[in-house]
């Protein structure tokens, strides 16, 4: 086991390596430049740009990033003077945490409910009710749902703010909005693996035991269904958090995904290098967690990793 965690942790090395490369040069074909200001002379923006290292060749900048990179320094943010990326980037991944925490509980909760209903009715109206709301959910992107949800319920019916961050009344639609995607994930995963659980021989067992309903349902049947979810879980975790790009714009939250949207506009490298690592970096640790547990609930999975 201890082989197969170490092997795949050299694959999330690598990728990151791979990663914080392909961001460095990627922002240097960017068009423009950090410092376009107007009011700023000629000799100004040399001065500037001595500064912050952008007169030094291409490789030197290369081999200054990758070693501030690997001691975890990020550098200054161009657009707040003085500022570290770090003291930038810390204070904004709580609320970025709330909103995915909440949008991945109330995802899991509907999906499963559906993905089990959804099985139990196969091919009744209750079913295809649920594959409906599925697709829809799949298809309506994020922010299109968001400015829905913030349209009705905020300006309509003004039962939740319509933006800001202070307290949970400001997560819900945020989070609800996030969360659409995953539970028509998890809902239609659980459908198919319950209708395929659900006409194994130990259920039929349990059933004939004379076992409740409910207790064959989410005792025998849920339970081993849900063992295929682990690996859809870490990544849509993940995906809920870059998903919050647009969405903590349209809702004025001052996460993770509202000052990568703004470092975009400002060209501000070192935060958008830093932001896409960190992002980088959730997924594969994820990736890596997500394994290891798939390795010690399956033998044969890093027995196989093993001779790859």
């Amino acid at each position: 086991m201890l082989k197969y965690a170490l092997k795949r942790l050299v694959y999330m090395i690598i990728t990151l390596f791979i990663v914080a490369t392909a961001t460095f040069f990627l922002m240097k074909l960017m068009p423009g430049s950090p410092f376009n200001d107007e009011k700023l002379s000629a000799e100004q923006k040399q001065i500037v740009n001595e500064k912050y290292g952008l007169n030094d060749p291409l490789p030197v900048q290369y081999g200054n990033y990758l070693k501030n990179v690997a001691t975890g320094d990020f550098g200054n943010s161009f657009q707040y003077d003085g500022k570290t990326v770090t003291e930038l980037i810390m204070p904004r991944i709580g609320p970025s945490t709330e909103i995915g925490i909440y949008a991945m509980i109330i995802g899991l909760i509907l999906g499963i409910l559906l993905g089990v209903i959804a099985a139990v009715k196969q091919n009744t109206w209750t079913d295809y009710l649920a594959t409906i709301f599925s697709v829809f959910a799949i298809s309506i992107p994020s922010f299109v749902l968001a400015v829905l949800l913030q349209y009705y319920l905020s300006v309509k019916v003004q039962i939740f703010p319509v933006a800001g961050w202070d307290g949970i009344m400001y997560a819900i639609l945020p989070a609800i909005a996030l969360s659409a995607g995953v539970t028509a994930t998890i809902a239609r995963y659980i459908r198919s693996e319950m209708i395929e659980v659900l006409s194994s021989d130990y259920i039929t067992l349990a059933k004939a035991k004379g076992n409740s309903t409910s207790k064959v349902l989410f005792g025998h049947a849920l339970r081993n269904a849900l063992i295929p979810i682990i690996t859809l879980i870490g990544p849509m975790t993940v995906g809920i958090l870059t998903g919050a790009l647009t969405i903590e714009t349209i809702f004025g939250i001052p996460g993770l995904g509202d000052q990568f949207v703004r470092s975009i506009q400002m060209n501000d490298y070192p935060v958008i290098m830093a932001l896409t690592i960190f992002y980088s970096f959730l997924f594969v640790a994820v990736l890596l967690v997500v394994d290891i547990l798939y390795g010690i609930i399956d033998p044969r999975i890093r027995v196989q990793g093993g001779k790859n």
